[in-house]
């Protein structure tokens, strides 16, 4: 038999490929909400047949990014406001779960963890860059439940936080002072690593309610449209 110098597989698919471009499309913006996206042209634009790309879009309208309107075609979802006080609320359930699997003997994992998002996080507020304040509190969150030790509890908060992405471009206006936001993550780090439950628990409620609170004012000054 002759030798021949095969190149490594890909273990992951074509389909799952596009679906993670697709998902950092849309959480950095570049797929903005309600946009349509079309099969030949990004089929074109990645390269490949249109399968994959039907696969891969139809994986994330079952993950909620996108939906299908019949006899229409395919959209990047666009967040009302009872579906940004839904996110926060089950995020708050499920951050509150990753807190108490952290402060259960994972607490010095989870402090150490959280120190880059938390630097990065006030180097960008006191640079007054409220989009890399935004993508540290994104990074900061996605830490938090990494450090439970729970892959269950990771999958569940995939899609909540990239919805929350979603939603930090509204809520990065609402900061008239960055530094109050970078403070917030701030304190609750500390209390994890103080072993202090119910002062973590309540800083992270507390963060999460000021958000919603902050959001529906924001939508709340939005001009109605037409």
């Amino acid at each position: 038999m002759s030798v021949v110098d095969f190149e490594p597989v890909n273990q992951r698919s074509t389909a799952e490929m596009i679906a993670d471009g697709l998902r950092a499309a849309i959480v950095h913006g570049g797929l903005e909400p309600g946009e349509q996206l079309g099969e030949a042209d990004l089929a074109a634009q990645f390269g490949v047949s249109r399968g994959p790309v039907r696969e891969a879009m139809q994986r994330l309208v079952s993950e909620g990014l996108l939906h299908s309107i019949r006899n229409r075609g395919i959209f990047v979802i666009e967040l009302t406001l009872a579906d940004v006080v839904d996110i926060y609320r089950s995020r708050t359930a499920l951050e509150g779960g990753a807190l108490a699997l952290v402060l259960d003997g994972r607490r010095d994992i989870a402090y150490e963890a959280l120190a880059p998002s938390v630097t990065a996080m006030l180097e960008r507020a006191a640079a007054g860059d409220a989009t890399g304040v935004s993508d540290a509190d994104q990074q900061f969150h996605e830490a938090l439940v990494a450090a439970a030790g729970s892959p269950r509890l990771m999958r569940a908060a995939r899609t909540l936080l990239i919805e929350t992405r979603m939603c930090l471009g509204k809520l990065q206006t609402t900061y008239p002072d960055l530094r109050v936001q970078a403070q917030e993550h701030v304190a609750l780090r500390e209390a994890i690593g103080a072993a202090a439950p119910d002062r973590a628990y309540g800083l992270l409620r507390d963060h999460m309610d000021d958000a919603v609170q902050r959001l529906r004012d924001q939508y709340a000054e939005e001009p109605l449209p037409g």
